[in-house]
């Protein structure tokens, strides 16, 4: 038995095991542990395990892991605990440049303890008939449009599931939002979230918050975007060009370690 030790980090709902693995310890090919480690029932429990490593290059890698233990896309939520980790361990101090699956990524810590994340500029969405919009924000998001009011009896696990697993997207898989507009301009757009890679809802999705902004735009909405998920809420900032492209794309949001501890495995 090895002796792990471990933290748990959550931004809007969206929570994480950390682990500081300068040391490049961690056997990031042990899927079954990855789960195990996942698990809510058996393990520490999480919707994904995230490694913070040393490199080169930048202040440090985020290697990102799905709760089925294997290595997911971006993730938004969980790049901006890895910040507020990188902070708690003295790695950083307010402003970074990192590593993670997408590339590299810029960010800081305001005195408020929000987490301020710049995401990879998008280029352009897509209408997908009888389905909805299909953006990739570091992680592919398909955003659904709902009638008001039908977002809290909505099944998310049966709906989000029936589109991820459709012959559309078996293969590649996709994330799926579902979206409620405001009423009026000073309410939050409201989201709730199926995710690949953890196949059910989650509480919040960053990256998948970040797509519905950027759709939103198209529909009314200015930066930045006010969004609330069953976690909490976020907002997006971004600058839209001609071209239908975005750039200068900030996701922000808390990002708070709940507890550390060690676990035997």
């Amino acid at each position: 038995m090895t002796t792990l030790t471990f933290h748990k980090y959550q931004g809007t709902g969206n929570d994480f095991v950390m682990l500081d693995d300068r040391a490049q310890q961690f056997d990031e090919h042990n899927n079954r542990l990855v789960r195990h480690l996942c698990d809510r029932r058996l393990g520490i429990g999480a919707d994904g395990l995230i490694l913070l490593r040393n490199h080169s290059e930048y202040d440090f890698e985020m290697v990102y892991f799905n709760a089925d233990g294997f290595v997911g896309s971006m993730c938004g939520n969980g790049g901006r605990c890895t910040v507020a980790f990188a902070k708690y361990l003295g790695v950083i101090e307010e402003k970074t440049r990192f590593l993670a699956a997408d590339g590299p990524h810029e960010a800081h810590v305001d005195e408020q303890g929000l987490v301020h994340l710049r995401m990879q500029d998008v280029h352009g969405q897509q209408e997908v008939e009888g389905h909805g919009i299909f953006l990739d924000t570091g992680s592919p998001h398909l955003i659904r449009f709902m009638p008001n009011s039908s977002l809290v009896d909505l099944n998310v696990f049966a709906e989000g599931r029936a589109i991820r697993y459709s012959e559309l997207f078996r293969e590649k898989g996709t994330n799926v939002n579902f979206v409620e507009t405001p009423v009026t301009a000073d309410q939050p757009w409201q989201v709730r979230t199926y995710e690949r890679g953890v196949e059910d809802e989650t509480m919040s999705c960053g990256t998948g918050v970040t797509a519905v902004a950027l759709a939103a735009s198209r529909r009314g909405a200015s930066s930045p975007v006010h969004l609330r998920t069953r976690g909490g809420d976020l907002h997006v900032a971004f600058e839209a060009r001609p071209d239908g492209s975005f750039t200068n794309v900030y996701l922000s949001g808390p990002a708070l370690r709940v507890f550390g501890g060690t676990i035997e495995v």
